[in-house]
């Protein structure tokens, strides 16, 4: 079994000391910061947007994983590139061109991600998969933090991945919500290569240990 990615969630982090809890994801084994931008009209939830990722930025020193749950995400490509996004997941539910908002990421110089909705069918990515760095499955329903999991979420990985071998294509599963010690595991059978963690990394008493606890399971 590979040792996955684990990306914690940055949403669920403790806004009023975020240095501090940057500096707490620089200092453990964690790999990536899973950054989640909510525009309150494509989910129903509005978190922060570039001022904050800039801040993120400067203390960050692993990649920016950045999420945009957000309508016409287009607009916006060149802006997260310059605030340093090294990878961009954009849905594919608020992407009318899909494939030219893939070549618009990569272009910018980023690794171009795209998210599903958990009613989304993967095979709408059937002819883009090539082009295509990282899914991010949502396994809750976007918008807030602390929901749980999705039973069917494991059955989305394996067909998923089982698209990703068919077509040749080296992309990578991301997994964003409800992710825990309980789960984990399984997720990563299944296929998943990404694992985002919120509420379960930050609420708990030590989150660098329960990182390390996440890693220690592969």
């Amino acid at each position: 079994m590979n040792t996955p990615l684990i990306a914690p969630s940055v949403l669920a982090a403790d806004f009023a000391n975020l240095q501090r809890d940057i500096e707490l994801i620089n200092n453990s084994e964690a790999d990536w910061f899973h950054i989640d931008v909510m525009d309150g009209v494509f989910v129903p939830n509005i978190s922060f947007g570039m001022p904050v990722l800039k801040a993120i930025a400067q203390h960050a020193k692993k990649p920016l994983d950045v999420h945009l749950m957000i309508v016409d995400p287009d607009r916006y490509i060149g802006t997260f590139a310059d605030l340093g996004a090294d990878v961009l997941t954009v849905h594919v539910e608020a992407c009318t061109h899909l494939h030219r908002s893939l070549q618009a990421i990569k272009a910018a110089g980023m690794k171009a991600g795209v998210a599903l909705n958990p009613h989304t069918n993967i095979n709408v990515l059937e002819d883009t998969i090539k082009e295509i760095d990282l899914v991010c499955l949502m396994s809750v329903n976007p918008g807030f933090g602390g929901q749980s999991f999705i039973e069917n979420t494991y059955h989305k990985v394996i067909a998923l991945k089982q698209l990703i071998n068919d077509k040749g294509a080296h992309t990578q599963i991301e997994i964003d919500g409800g992710v825990t010690s309980k789960n984990a595991a399984q997720l990563v059978n299944a296929g998943a290569d990404v694992l985002v963690a919120g509420s379960f990394i930050f609420g708990s008493a030590n989150p660098a240990e329960t990182v390390a606890n996440l890693k220690a399971l592969f």
